[in-house]
């Protein structure tokens, strides 16, 4: 189940959830390919900054580099934070070629404390063509993300639930 509705101030958009479902976040385990239940607050924005400006929002936005990436290895210390690569544990690149990381919005889940294993990067970021299923992410047209973080205000929100 990738296929999932947003709602953007009344007016339902489409997105994309983890090829593997979704699960409650207790159950979340990393490399499952599942979206966390839960309601995740929005921390912060990074953007690639060669491929447009930075969003219009209230929150915090920071550009990103190519040499960064974000920790997935479970058993390493900097285990779901962000890192420069290369970086000798398991890391995902955040500056990627097919548009889906241009806009990250990173979101609360398992990060306060981390807790290894229970899932790592899960972000809201641009889908991919026909909203094909994420790693545990929420993806949104372009378009619609940029609404989203063009009203968002520190504290808001994403709430994944199970329809």
């Amino acid at each position: 189940m990738s296929d999932g509705r947003f709602d953007l101030g009344g007016r339902t958009v489409r997105c994309a959830l983890g090829k593997g479902g979704v699960k409650p976040a207790a159950d979340k385990r990393e490399g499952d390919g599942a979206s966390p239940l839960g309601t995740w607050v929005m921390r912060r924005i990074l953007y690639r900054p060669d491929r447009g400006p930075p969003p219009l929002t209230a929150l915090p936005a920071q550009a990103i580099a190519p040499d960064d990436g974000w920790c997935d290895a479970a058993a390493d210390p900097n285990y779901n934070r962000p890192v420069k690569l290369p970086y000798p544990a398991s890391a995902e690149h955040l500056w990627r070629e097919d548009h889906v990381y241009d806009l990250i919005v990173i979101l609360a889940h398992n990060d306060d404390p981390v807790v290894p294993g229970m899932g790592s990067a899960i972000f809201m970021h641009i889908a991919r063509d026909g909203y094909t299923g994420t790693e545990g992410c929420v993806a949104l047209a372009r378009e619609d993300l940029l609404a989203v973080l063009q009203v968002a205000k520190p504290g808001d929100a994403v709430a994944i639930v199970q329809a």
